[in-house]
């Protein structure tokens, strides 16, 4: 296809493509979905190789939040029966976050639910970074905590946090359709904060919510506009008890799609395979990898996710590695002006590393939504329980 040679020469010179050809891509058919999964695996090798970065999350405040997002389970107004304990302490952090370096995770990220930190909240977080620094040498820690105040972007940098983590979710014109309680701008706001204050960037989206294609290329051409270093891409885990319990859009298809157009969008930047893989992608999570190089290891927030040792060994036998500690995540030319992987993003491209085409893997059959809901698992393991996490 033409479109995606186009697509592949532009990733590789870090070209923004058109909306109409981020479009096209999300309408291909599903017989051209090996050569879409191929076309964008050239451009993820060619910036990051055959590396995965782990990242392991922490959910340091459960339940109880007063914000309406309709996809959440933490949600005012939720009926989900998910954990919900308020702070947990920095040293019981710290053990789940130990629990996920074990398992091979290079960066924790520290989450707590609500519409965003008190400065008490901020003391509070910056103890559970130091714990984790002081017992995990070179990790990487990535706060999520809401939407910041004036200053307290600053107080997280100096307290040791490398990154912080707001979504923007789904498109500016669709926002007021999913959360009536904060907006678009507040949450490109907190993700402009970080970055004034020399956090790395991380900022994704949903996918599955009911938005259209346009949407969808709306919220990842936004991204890139914002340049974070990080974009997740989560599917939505459709929780019963929430408003959108009943939204099961998505294929396995679908899913990778909208992966690939975020990978041409977004050429050289760690793009995370994230919450809901297990859910949407199923037994096709492993050609998701061509696509992305980061996902998470073990457990979400509120949901359980695949073993963490089945997350090991589908890199593994996917022919992927993990990333280790000692190798920097993002490309040169997006850290040499700033010595880490915040901040400024000038200069020359960094090395390239060959491509090759991604091996065909088999469809699974639609399963029926009854079967899809039990895949929902809600999480009753790790941080707030006395049981061990799964990493």
């Amino acid at each position: 296809m033409e479109l995606l040679n186009t697509l592949v020469d532009k990733g590789l010179r870090r070209e923004l493509p058109t909306r109409e050809e981020a479009l096209a891509v999300l309408a291909t058919s599903d017989d051209e979905l090996l050569d879409v999964v191929a076309a964008a695996g050239k451009v993820r090798r060619q910036w990051f190789g055959r590396r995965v970065k782990l990242n392991y999350l922490v959910n340091l405040k459960s339940g109880l939040c007063p914000e309406d997002c309709s996809y959440c389970s933490q949600r005012l107004g939720s009926k989900t029966e998910i954990l919900k304990y308020t702070w947990i302490k920095p040293d019981d952090a710290s053990k789940a976050a130990a629990a996920g370096v074990a398992g091979g995770a290079k960066r924790v990220c520290l989450v707590a639910s609500g519409r965003g930190p008190t400065d008490k909240d901020v003391d509070r977080v910056s103890e559970t970074i130091s714990a984790i620094k002081e017992q995990n040498e070179g990790i990487e820690v990535c706060a999520c905590l809401g939407l910041l105040s004036d200053g307290q972007a600053g107080r997280l940098r100096e307290a040791g946090a490398d990154a912080y983590n707001h979504n923007l979710n789904t498109s500016e014109a669709t926002y007021g359709d999913i959360c009536t309680t904060h907006d678009f701008s507040d949450r490109v706001t907190t993700v402009q904060q970080a970055q004034a204050a020399g956090l790395s960037a991380c900022s994704g989206l949903i996918a599955g919510m009911g938005e259209t294609d346009a949407d969808l290329v709306d919220v990842v051409f936004a991204l890139r506009a914002l340049d974070p270093d990080s974009v997740p891409v989560n599917f939505l885990i459709p929780f019963e008890g929430t408003p959108l319990a009943e939204e099961w859009n998505l294929t396995p298809q679908r899913a990778l799609r909208i992966l690939a157009m975020t990978r041409f969008v977004c050429p050289d930047v760690e793009v995370r395979l994230a919450g809901g893989r297990e859910v949407h992608l199923r037994s096709m999570q492993p050609l998701a990898l061509h696509l992305v190089n980061s996902i998470f290891l073990g457990d979400y927030l509120t949901s359980e996710g695949q073993a963490g040792k089945d997350d090991l060994a589908m890199i593994a036998d996917a022919g992927f590695e993990v990333e280790g500690a000692d190798t920097t995540t993002l490309p040169g030319h997006r850290v040499q002006s700033c010595g880490d992987e915040g901040g400024c993003h000038d200069g020359t491209p960094g090395a390239c590393h060959p491509a090759q085409d991604a091996p065909p893997a088999a469809t699974a059959p639609a399963p029926s939504d009854e079967a899809r809901r039990g895949l929902v698992s809600v999480r009753r393991r790790g941080a707030g329980t006395e049981l061990p996490p799964n990493a």
